[in-house]
C-alpha cells in the first residue's frame, strides 16, 4: 500500500474575487483555485482529501485560514524543497500559501481546531474607507461609540443558542461558546471587533457584527443583541454586515500534537453536522 503524508497549509487570500472557500461548478473559489494548481504542479489527484478549518463565505479573506491535504511520501519527497515557491509563481495575486508543514495523519484542520478568530473591520470617519483599504473596512454613515460597542459585545460573550444569529441547516446545531468578543479603536481610527469561538455558524460573525453596529451607533440600547439570544429561529431584525469587512486571522490547534485525535473526535460528537 502506498505510503501517504498529511500536510499542513496555512492560506491567506483576499476574498474579494471569490465565491467563498469551497468548491463549486462554474465559480472561482479558494478551493477549486489551490487544488487546480496544486493538479498543474504534481499531477492531477495527486493531492487528495483537501479539507479546510473554516468555510469562508463569498467576500470573505483569509490571513490565517488552515487546510490539510494527503500526498504519497514519494511525491512530498521529491517536492518538498521547491513545492512552496512554486505555488508562488502559479496561484494567483489574491491566493497566497504561506506554509506548508508535515503533521501526524490525525491532525484534521477542521475537526482538530479549538478555536477560530476573526477580525471585522469598520471605519465611521465622515469620509469614508481610504482607498487602498477599502476592500477590507466598512464605511459606516453613522458614528460609533467604543463604549456601546464593547457593553453590546460583553452580553453575548459565552455558551449559547446562536440560533437568532445564525442560518439554520438541517440537523445542525447552533449552539456555540464565544471566548472572545470585544472591539477597540486603533490609532488609524478604524474600529475593529475581534471574534473568537469554538466554531461558528454560517453568516454567525457578520450577524453579531450587524446586531452590535446598530447599538454602537445609538439606534438600539446595547443590551439589544444579547436580548436576541432568547429567539430560537433567525431573527430578521439583524442585518448582516457586508463580507469584504471580514478576516480569518487565525485557528487554534492544541499545542501537544498527540492530542489531534482526541480534539477531533470530541469536536465531531459535538458538533456534526454542523459549519465551520
Amino acid at each position: 500500500m502506498e505510503e501517504r503524508i498529511r500536510l499542513r497549509l496555512d492560506v491567506a487570500y483576499d476574498g474579494g474575487g471569490f465565491s467563498g472557500w469551497a468548491a463549486q461548478p462554474e465559480r472561482r473559489t479558494v478551493a477549486g483555485v489551490l487544488t487546480a494548481t496544486l493538479d498543474l504542479v504534481l499531477g492531477a489527484g495527486t493531492a487528495t482529501g483537501l479539507t479546510v478549518a473554516g468555510r469562508t463565505d463569498a467576500g470573505v479573506h483569509a490571513s490565517g485560514q488552515v487546510c490539510h491535504l494527503d500526498l504519497p511520501a514519494e511525491v512530498w519527497q521529491t517536492h518538498q524543497g521547491a513545492l512552496l515557491r512554486r505555488l508562488a509563481r502559479l496561484l494567483p495575486a489574491d491566493v497566497r500559501v504561506r506554509a506548508m508543514t508535515e503533521v501526524p495523519a490525525d491532525f484534521d484542520a477542521r475537526f482538530s481546531a479549538t478555536f477560530r478568530r476573526y477580525e471585522y473591520r469598520v471605519t465611521d470617519a465622515r469620509w469614508g474607507a481610504e482607498p487602498l483599504r477599502r476592500h477590507e473596512v466598512l464605511a459606516w454613515p453613522r458614528p460609533l461609540d467604543l463604549t456601546a460597542l464593547n457593553a453590546a459585545a460583553a452580553g453575548l460573550v459565552g455558551e449559547h443558542d446562536f440560533a437568532a444569529y445564525c442560518k439554520r441547516k438541517d440537523n445542525a446545531t447552533t449552539l456555540r461558546e464565544v471566548t472572545r468578543l470585544d472591539w477597540r479603536r486603533d490609532p488609524d481610527g478604524l474600529l475593529v471587533a475581534t471574534v473568537q469561538a469554538d466554531a461558528f455558524c454560517q453568516a454567525m460573525v457578520r450577524s453579531l457584527v450587524g446586531a452590535m453596529l446598530v447599538a454602537g451607533d445609538g439606534r438600539r440600547p446595547v443590551d439589544w443583541p444579547a436580548g436576541l439570544l432568547t429567539r430560537r429561529e433567525r431573527s430578521n431584525e439583524v442585518t448582516v454586515a457586508p463580507a469584504h469587512g471580514l478576516t480569518l486571522v487565525a485557528v487554534g490547534y492544541p499545542d501537544d500534537p498527540t492530542e489531534y485525535a482526541r480534539r477531533a473526535d470530541l469536536t465531531r460528537r459535538l458538533r456534526v453536522p454542523t459549519a465551520s
